[in-house]
């Protein structure tokens, strides 16, 4: 036993003992009134027990400072108050009255694990009981609980359940209710006025505390609301203003505290007065006084000192003398004496206290309950905050920081952007920068009302900080990131080129971000080096804080704007992304709701968002996570297509446009192949759509009858082309090209052919050659609301007028022409010319096959062969840059890969066909090939409106299948095994062994069930073979594998494939 009490000596002091102490009384003063007790007021027995004691007169002064001496203390854990719906815990901690504030900032922020705060909201106000009246109860509660959720404030008390204190815990009481987080209420209250304090003795310890309305000794208990506790201890029992001193301290420390880096506004105190005695004047005159000045709020009607500071507030004058009030003099003293139960003396020196007080009226705000014009009642919150405002003489930039910080816009909207108000050069972007980072909606719609242009705001440097930032909810880039970078070191600083290549892995298909793109990178290079350069130059504290870390917005703010860093012609359209990926919804629709080309601005959100659920399903992150990003791209979804539908209802004609036309910011997609991507069905199905499509199918044909019949015909038959009836000019002219009708009309690459834009290169004109830009060279402008014909030039057609004043007919050259380039003519003929494929390769295969091949082989041949030639060029003509991403482009579409399987094998099989020894070989290859050649039939069948449904429920069936599969394999390898090992005991080792396993097992499925193989007969008869051991399982196995394979198994795969039956017809409905 005395070994464990000594092992437990020798324990190591916590951070809280070492830097915490509490007081001890250590010399005897008797008390004046009772010589019993101590000036401390602890009892004369109880000095005894304390070693080193002394004694002194009954006249000696007692002072904390000299009669007591330090120890480490000797509380603190967690006090659990019971009696309560749901208990309620609070951290405690006793401590000495000398403790030096910067150890309980310390205490808060690193055992306690509290943010600093943004405001410090100290009450002050009676100890005693009060009662308030019911409406300005309600008031306080609300504007107080309000003023501290939305700041991020911390508020002092008391800490009691007393006076002013129990009317503050009734307001987080209310804030309980509400279940969200909880306000940082802290309540210092002396040591020695703590109702069983010896209860709370012990280290770390969680201490059960039933709550105690009105004790019957003159102590206190605490109230059971408050979050966090500083007791304080400096010697005394039973004794009030031991936490005086330190509370001051420690609200003046925390006054100097800035809010957060690179800020030069320091913490805000406001000090809120409700009711009070005489110490309460005499805390509002300190206040008021001190150095910086902390402003007061007063709550009018409360009672006692409140009303007095108020009233007196009312008549009180700008001036040094008070006429109003020496005129009053009489009355007021007389009601101070009434008030506060004092003597002429008391009254005199109280009076002229508030005097002093109206000295710095402007330091103190009344709150009253009054109605405004409008009804609302004035409300408390809004009173704090901007007495803060009128109190502190801030300039305009750092009240917005403020406000901002606190996240009240209703603040900044009434008292910061008032009439005439005169910003200095990058105040607001600084603003937009915090608001962006913080994801503060409202005040960047503010900023935006206010003159803010993002264009100019939207440099580099500052959308690579956003997309570094750790501000903002979690999400999922960083997962996204380390697929694109797979060894990323801690602490990497993302770059846009690495945003870029997350765009482009999430988009998929040919899409290619501008930040990926060969000539973004010199300029790219050279506004960053011009940049850090700039930070150099202005501070190198600054730079190394751009170097090392991700704050990059105070330098930002310092450097003048120039032309090479405003890069982003649509800069709605990056934050739009940016807020995507950061999973910032609120702020992406922001995005989307500004600037230019909404339509593809939803598409590309719908399409990232199902990008990001897809990587988070298949990185198993939580449910929720994917559940929320595809409700994410729902919400866009349905913007889109509301959006197409209401430019559909004003005016088909331009959203028919707004579908096809180039969007040079998005890879040069369009709308429609964004839907495509996106996997859009709505948007698709849309009439606006249909009407497109159907207009790109027939090309420059106009025909409504027998259309196929027609194409045909004029296949076979070319001079009937003549008797076809073609589009006017004019129609042709306000067609939709397709993307092969686009290439061949472009001269230039896609990089490059941006010419009617200013250049971005051309911003970098000192480095590189000035290159001559020449708009409308090429007979496309960029899209502006100014002027309609750049809109139609836009879809890369050529000047007309809105009314088509004469249709000129094509000339018989030009119908041919578009004729054979119609797709519908071109898929047609293709289907044609494959049909005939098919037809010679059949006979190929079906008659015998001589040493030469006949014609009919040299087609084939030569068909497959020309048909690989195609699909190298497909996938060497793809836009990726990269060999790999352009096979992965190419391998989407299903068929691709198949068919390169296909026409390897057909090769194959040619070489094996022209050796006289393996020629038969080659045929079976031949034959073997032939079936996937009459499958690919189902590609061209898919365009049909009734065959294409089908063949989409027979690819997804066959998917589904394979997962069913496994299931079946399993039941009858179980069974096949255990039926042939009991049949046949005595086979030897051989690969025949798997079939006999699973061949009659897996035609049983079918029906077959191989009645004589059974139950085989076998006994005593020496006509019959001996019965192996165990024969009799057999039949029961088997019976019990036909009822899971053939029943449960089986209709499991029909109900499987009824749903998607169903998925798909509702689809092909909705589309259809």
């Amino acid at each position: 036993m005395y070994f464990e009490t000594n092992w437990v000596f020798h324990q190591p002091r916590s951070w809280i003992e070492t830097n915490f102490q509490k007081r001890e009384c250590i010399k005897f003063i008797p008390c004046p009134k009772d010589d019993t007790k101590c000036c401390c007021g602890q009892a004369q027995i109880t000095h005894q027990t304390i070693a080193g004691i002394e004694s002194g007169s009954p006249g000696d002064l007692w002072l904390p400072t000299k009669h007591t001496r330090p120890q480490p203390t000797d509380a603190y854990g967690t006090i659990e108050f019971q009696g309560g719906a749901h208990p309620t815990k609070a951290q405690y901690v006793r401590l000495s009255f000398d403790t030096r504030p910067e150890l309980l900032v310390q205490l808060f922020t690193k055992e306690w694990n509290l943010e600093l705060p943004k405001l410090l909201i100290t009450v002050q106000g009676g100890k005693a009981n009060f009662d308030l009246q019911a409406k300005l109860k309600k008031e306080i509660r609300k504007g107080l609980l309000k003023a501290a959720k939305t700041t991020g404030a911390w508020i002092f008390t008391g800490g009691t359940n007393t006076g002013v204190t129990k009317q503050v815990g009734d307001a987080l009481l209310l804030e309980g209710q509400q279940r969200t987080g909880r306000v940082v209420s802290i309540g210092i209250a002396p040591w020695g006025i703590v109702e069983r304090n010896h209860e709370l003795l012990g280290h770390n310890r969680e201490v059960p505390c039933h709550s105690i309305s009105s004790p019957r000794s003159k102590l206190a208990v605490l109230n059971n609301r408050h979050a966090y506790f500083l007791l304080v201890d400096n010697g005394t029992q039973a004794k009030y203003g031991a936490e005086l001193i330190l509370r001051r301290k420690l609200e003046k420390f925390i006054s100097n505290l800035k809010l957060h880096p690179f800020t030069h506004s320091s913490t805000p105190v406001v000090c809120l007065v409700i009711e009070g005695g005489t110490n309460t004047i005499r805390a509002v005159l300190e206040y008021v006084t001190d150095s910086p000045p902390v402003p007061v709020v007063v709550c009018d009607g409360s009672g006692r000192a409140a009303d007095l500071l108020a009233f007196v507030h009312k008549y009180a004058s700008d001036g040094e003398e008070q006429p109003v009030l020496e005129s009053m003099r009489e009355y007021l003293i007389g009601t101070i004496q009434k008030t506060f139960e004092v003597g002429v003396d008391q009254a005199e020196k109280l009076y002229q206290e508030l005097l002093q007080c109206t000295r710095n009226k402007n330091l103190i705000t009344v709150f009253r309950i009054q109605e405004k014009p409008e009804g609302e009642a004035q409300e408390l919150d809004q009173t704090i905050l901007t007495a803060l405002f009128k109190s502190q003489h801030l300039s305009p930039p750092e009240q917005l920081s403020l406000a901002l910080t606190w996240n009240r816009v209703d603040i900044a909207r009434s008292e910061i952007f008032v009439y005439g108000q005169e910003w200095p050069n990058g105040a607001l972007d600084e603003a937009m920068m915090q608001a962006l980072e913080h994801d503060r909606i409202d005040f960047v719609k503010l900023l935006l009302e206010n003159g803010v242009s993002m264009k100019k705001f939207l440099t580099i440097p500052r959308l690579e900080e956003l997309y570094n930032t750790k501000h903002g909810p979690a999400n999922t880039l960083g997962y996204i990131l380390r697929d694109v970078r797979p060894h990323i070191p801690k602490g990497y600083i993302y770059t846009l080129h690495d945003i870029g290549l997350v765009i482009n892995k999430l988009m998929g298909g040919a899409y290619r971000s501008y930040y990926t793109r060969r000539k973004f990178r010199p300029i790219y290079a050279k506004v960053m080096n011009s940049y850090a350069n700039a930070c150099r130059k202005s501070s190198s504290y600054q730079y190394q804080r751009y170097a090392g870390a991700n704050s990059l917005s105070l330098v930002t703010g310092l450097l003048p704007f120039t032309t090479e860093m405003a890069l982003f012609e649509f800069p709605f359209n990056e934050l739009l992304i940016w807020a995507v990926l950061t999973k910032r919804q609120q702020m992406a629709l922001l995005m989307w709701t500004h600037g230019e080309e909404a339509l593809a601005k939803s598409l590309v959100a719908c399409k990232l968002y199902k990008a990001m659920a897809h990587e988070a399903a298949e990185d198993d992150l939580d449910t929720e996570i994917y559940e929320e990003l595809r409700s994410y791209a729902k919400e866009f979804e349905s913007k889109g297509n509301k959006l197409l539908d209401f430019s559909y209802r004003q005016d088909a004609e331009k959203a028919q446009r707004l579908l096809t036309c180039e969007l040079h910011s998005w890879s040069n997609q369009s709308c429609l192949s964004l839907a495509v991507a996106a996997n859009h069905r709505a948007l698709l199905a849309h009439p606006c759509s249909q009407v497109i499509l159907a207009d790109l199918w027939m090309g420059g044909l106009r025909t409504r009858k027998n259309t196929n019949f027609k194409v045909i015909l004029g296949l076979i038959m070319p001079f009937y082309i003549r008797q076809l009836d073609f589009k006017s000019k004019e129609e042709l002219q306000q067609m939709p090209q397709t993307e092969e009708e686009h290439l061949e009309n472009q001269n230039l690459d896609n990089d490059d052919s941006d010419r009617s834009q200013p250049d971005a290169e051309a911003l970098l004109a000192d480095t590189y050659s000035v290159r001559d830009t020449k708009v409308h060279e090429n007979g496309k402008v960029s899209l502006t609301d100014s002027d309609p014909s750049q809109f139609r030039e836009f879809f890369h057609l050529s000047e007309f007028t809105n009314e088509i004043k004469q249709h000129q007919p094509l000339r018989l050259k030009k119908k041919f022409y578009e004729f054979y380039t119609a797709p519908i003519t071109k898929f047609w003929a293709d289907s044609i010319a494959y049909m005939f494929f098919l037809i010679m390769f059949s006979f190929t295969v079906l008659v015998k096959m001589g040493p030469m091949p006949r014609w009919q082989e040299w087609y084939s041949i030569a068909y497959i062969t020309t048909l690989g030639f195609e699909k190298v060029r497909e996938i060497i003509s793809s836009e990726p840059v990269a060999i790999t991403h352009k096979f992965s482009v190419w391998a989407w579409n299903m068929w691709n890969p198949c068919d390169g399987a296909a026409i390897i094998l057909f090769l194959i099989g040619l070489s094996f066909r022209f050796r006289p020894n393996t020629m038969d070989i080659g045929r079976v290859i031949y034959c073997v090939d032939s079936i996937y050649w009459y499958l690919r039939i189902l590609n061209i069948l898919g365009v049909n409106k009734y065959l294409g449904p089908l063949v989409t429920m027979m690819g997804k069936m066959v998917k589904n299948m394979i997962y069913f599969v496994v299931l079946l394999a399993v039941v009858l390898m179980s069974f096949g095994v255990s039926r042939q090992a009991i049949l046949y005991p005595n086979n030897e080792p051989t690969w025949r062994l798997i079939r006999e396993v699973t061949y009659q097992p897996y035609f049983m499925l079918y029906g077959e069930v191989f009645a004589d193989d059974i139950d085989p007969p076998c006994g005593e008869d020496p006509r019959q073979p001996a019965c192996v051991t165990g024969h009799w399982v057999t039949p029961i196995t088997m019976s019990m594998y036909l009822l899971i394979a053939n029943i449960l198994l089986i209709n499991l795969l029909i109900a499987v494939f009824n749903n998607i039956f169903n998925e798909v017809n509702s689809v092909s409905h909705q589309v259809s």
